[in-house]
């Protein structure tokens, strides 16, 4: 198809583009709004679609709100109508446009062109009253709270609340597309909702970036694998600047050599790396609850077992390629020895957050 992007350098623009092109199926054609109708006609001839993104909400003068809204649409929609193939459109509009404010009129005026468009050309028109959109490249200290408070979150800079219990509606950019690209197959047009939202308050946004911010200190992440969490981290992280792409965590060194903790969850263990020189046994103790993942990155290794209360033995050998999973087992005091010419890396894996009161772990040998 040959799909044609008002707005393209926008947030949503930007980010609808990419989608486009990993479908490696369509013409993209980015419709500049500055132009003279001729220049317009030509951006718009031969188009199968439109994504009508263009539009202004924070102009210096509120005439601009009209130019840029209402205006440039009824500019939009008289050109398609004029031209063969008239293509279908999906606009970007706002839940402003249910308010009787200078923004929500325009809004409400650019749908009410688009409308016109679909019942006299026959073709359909989505629109969208979105809200509150947020997501990489957003622009900060603009009109998305979310965007503000992750920039100025990620560079440790102060953030404003003036009502921590103010309520906000969020939907997630990656949502957004989700459903611009199904409409490239969907026939009937009209108002449509992103049905997947989210609930929370300015309160609640803030210290859940805090919460972010504070991982690289504290180790602890939280559940960021689904839902709001999962759309709030990834947008905290796509503000952080070059320099805030790395961080340094505690490194514990001693003749036997290093350990490293990476990242604690908080209902899921956590994760960690130790490495040892060659003859170095580490390990040489048991857990009654406690168990472990080892996974061997580099050299060779030893893990020696014994029951602690039937006296029973086991021994397995693996290496660095190997892919293979060792599990520490409670009430099997176990450890782990060096065998190899060069230095050994192990990543690490235990289920629970070590528990200085209740560590679960008790010296004694494998080897009586």
């Amino acid at each position: 198809m040959k799909i044609g992007i008002t707005g393209a350098s926008g947030f949503v623009g930007r980010n609808l583009q990419w989608r486009l092109r990993e479908l490696k199926e369509h013409e993209i054609r980015v419709i500049a709004h500055d132009v003279d109708d001729a220049a317009l006609i030509a951006q718009l001839q031969g188009l199968d679609f439109v994504y009508h993104l263009a539009g202004v909400n924070r102009p210096q003068d509120p005439i601009e709100f009209d130019d840029g809204n209402a205006d440039f649409s009824l500019r939009l929609v008289s050109i398609l109508g004029s031209l063969p193939g008239r293509p279908a459109v999906a606009f970007a509009s706002s839940t402003q446009a249910l308010l009787d404010n200078t923004y929500g009129q325009s809004k409400r005026a650019a749908e009410d062109a688009l409308l016109r468009y679909s019942r006299v050309c026959g073709v359909p028109v989505y629109i969208y009253r979105l809200t509150n959109v947020f997501g990489k490249w957003c622009r900060p200290n603009y009109n998305s709270v979310v965007a503000t408070f992750c920039h100025n979150i990620a560079r440790d800079l102060p953030v404003t609340i003036n009502d921590p219990a103010a309520p906000l509606r969020l939907v997630y950019i990656d949502d957004v597309l989700d459903h611009f690209l199904s409409l490239l197959q969907r026939p009937e047009g009209g108002f449509v909702e992103i049905e997947r939202t989210y609930e929370t308050t300015v309160g609640e946004l803030a210290e859940t970036l805090r919460g972010f911010r504070a991982t690289r200190e504290s180790l602890l992440i939280d559940a960021v694998g689904t839902g709001l969490k999962r759309a709030l981290y990834a947008t905290y992280v796509s503000y952080l600047p070059p320099e805030g792409f790395a961080y340094q965590v505690p490194r514990h060194a001693d003749p036997r050599g290093v350990f490293v903790e990476m990242l604690k969850t908080p209902d899921a263990g956590q994760f960690s790396y130790f490495t040892a020189g060659p003859g170095i046994t580490r390990g040489e103790h048991y857990h009654h609850t406690k168990t472990e993942k080892f996974l061997v990155i580099k050299g060779t290794a030893h893990f020696g077992f014994r029951q602690i209360d039937t006296g029973e033995t086991h021994e397995i050998v693996t290496r660095g390629g190997e892919a293979q999973i060792v599990e520490t087992i409670p009430g099997w005091t176990h450890n782990i020895t060096n065998i190899g010419d060069d230095e050994l890396i192990v990543m690490l894996w235990a289920n629970e957050l070590f528990d200085r009161a209740r560590p679960d772990t008790t010296a004694m040998k494998v080897t009586t």
